[in-house]
């Protein structure tokens, strides 16, 4: 036990956002991302967003997938990886999430997603490698380790979003 009283305690600990996304591929083990309309830093993203209070991550990923493409996304879920990045100058909380595999949508299943406009403007489907030019190296690395946990059937541990990049932050 703690020597300071609960709330003591609490005070003295990071406080961080929770978040739940999902990976999806087409038939052809190509990863499905958005595109940002409100961030120029992290233009192609997966479709999830920061948990409400009182919300488990999975939740969190299935309610913001249907917010923001209008996919009802089934379980039971399959963890893919965790993500955790320390605060920044931009953001004065750490960042934890969980992101699970969607599976493989079918092109028809792509074509019929319904984009919320305030968040995003373009469903877009590529090889892996193809991302790369388009995205920051960091979100290039994560979108990789996505890929790698799926074909390996090993979750990925991205522990080095942060915030801030730094060197550090190719690892």
């Amino acid at each position: 036990m703690h020597p300071l009283p609960v709330d003591e305690f609490v005070a003295t600990l990071p406080k961080a956002t929770l978040f739940g996304a999902v990976y999806f591929t087409d038939m052809d083990e190509r990863p499905v991302q958005l595109h940002a309309v409100y961030s120029a830093e992290h233009p192609w993203q997966l479709p999830g967003g920061t948990a409400e209070a009182g919300e488990r991550p999975w939740q969190t990923a299935v309610r913001e997938t249907a917010e923001e493409t209008g996919l009802m996304v089934s379980g039971p879920p399959r963890l893919l990886a965790a993500v955790f990045g320390l605060p920044g100058a931009a953001w004065p909380l750490a960042s934890a999430g969980y992101v699970f595999d969607g599976g493989r949508l079918t092109d028809r299943q792509i074509a019929e997603l319904v984009l919320d406009p305030a968040e995003h403007d373009e469903v877009r489907v590529l090889p892996l490698q193809d991302w790369r030019a388009l995205m920051p190296p960091r979100d290039f690395a994560r979108l990789a380790a996505f890929a790698e946990a799926r074909r390996t059937g090993t979750a990925a541990y991205v522990g080095s979003w942060d915030w801030d990049e730094s060197p550090s932050d190719a690892r």
